[in-house]
């Protein structure tokens, strides 16, 4: 399918009325599809406390929650292709504590579709002395929900970067860095970026510095900036390339990232009769009002805290990634959640199905 340019440029104008609004202080965003398509706008001021700042298109944001998917399932689908796990795996099998209060019939599965019926979250930088010891309180200490729903949960990817770490005999972002970021020339994407052109994210509420060059969630910055639930950094551009393989059925510029088998099975929703629609990592559009309103069934993203997106879908061969950093200057400001929405929907429909 090809895009209504004119179309494309409205919806690309509700950025601006989002920044007007206040949802948002910039954006990056980027649509493309299969082919070579792409439009990208960077836009608005990546910091407005205590000064304001410009935005510039190198300019990295803190994705949250999407290490989820751009690291962590993503390492471990690497992982199953070399046949050094299955997600019918049991995680006791990795981490052998992980075996009290029925913990020892959780698999790696159920951690991926988040059914695993672990808490949502826990501050563990308020209860625990380090990484290591957050591991063991949710092996001895957590106990399992009882539900057959879905629970999205931090813990089932905290888990899941441990057991990623144990198979490959190397930290998180060592792995990730060697094995996803290197191979698909993601040169700006990283964990713990330092002094780097980095968007600012919230305002601290007990040094009352803005958060900026650390990871805004507060664990995986107790886990010293690497976790497989969140903490990782890029850029755009760096997305661009990883959804570009993603909307190619994990092939990049003719060659194989991620086999059609494998990719298949990631995207397939094994939550349907749930209350929520889940592949391995990713959100699967379904029925659900996920990404908004004119997603294929097929369609699959997933969301950042800070207020980044990126959502794929095959049957329309297009993908659309939504960088904000919304928390700035506080994580009560949620009107991200609607606007994300609208902008998919305009995106959305200036496809061109008949051309």
């Amino acid at each position: 399918m090809v895009f209504d340019n004119n179309r494309l440029d409205e919806a690309f104008n509700l950025i601006d009325k989002g920044i007007e609004d206040g949802a948002f202080p910039c954006a990056a965003v980027a649509v493309g599809n299969k082919s070579d398509f792409l439009k990208i706008a960077v836009k608005g001021n990546k910091r407005i406390v205590p000064y304001k700042e410009m935005l510039n298109r190198t300019s990295l944001f803190d994705l949250a929650s999407l290490t989820k998917v751009v690291a962590t399932t993503t390492l471990l689908m690497l992982m199953i292709e070399k046949g050094f796990i299955s997600v019918y795996d049991k995680v006791c099998e990795y981490i052998s504590s992980f075996n009290e209060k029925s913990k020892d019939r959780i698999t790696i599965f159920q951690l991926l579709t988040h059914t695993s019926g672990l808490p949502a979250y826990i501050p563990f930088y308020k209860i625990c002395r380090d990484y290591d010891d957050a591991i063991d309180y949710i092996c001895k200490e957590v106990e399992l929900r009882e539900t057959k729903e879905v629970e999205y949960s931090d813990l089932n990817f905290i888990l899941l970067g441990k057991i990623l770490e144990t198979v490959g005999g190397d930290k998180l972002d060592k792995l990730c860095k060697k094995e996803i970021f290197d191979p698909l020339d993601m040169r700006n994407t990283l964990f713990n970026p330092g002094n780097r052109d980095v968007v600012p994210t919230e305002i601290d509420k007990e040094s009352g510095e803005v958060i900026c060059g650390v990871c805004h969630d507060e664990n995986a910055r107790f886990f010293g900036g690497i976790s497989g639930h969140a903490g990782l950094f890029s850029t755009i551009d760096d997305l661009v390339k990883f959804a570009k393989m993603l909307v190619n059925y994990g092939e990049i510029k003719n060659e194989i990232f991620l086999f059609y088998p494998l990719f298949k099975r990631m995207i397939t929703n094994y939550t349907e009769s749930l209350s929520e629609n889940r592949g391995w990592g990713w959100v699967i559009k379904g029925n659900t009002a996920a990404g908004g309103d004119l997603f294929s069934k097929k369609a699959f993203g997933h969301t950042g805290f800070t207020g980044t997106s990126l959502w794929v879908d095959p049957e329309y061969g297009v993908y659309i990634i939504l960088l904000t950093n919304r928390v700035h200057p506080t994580r009560e400001n949620v009107k991200i959640i609607r606007f994300r929405r609208l902008f998919h929907n305009a995106v959305l429909a200036s496809l061109d199905g008949r051309s």
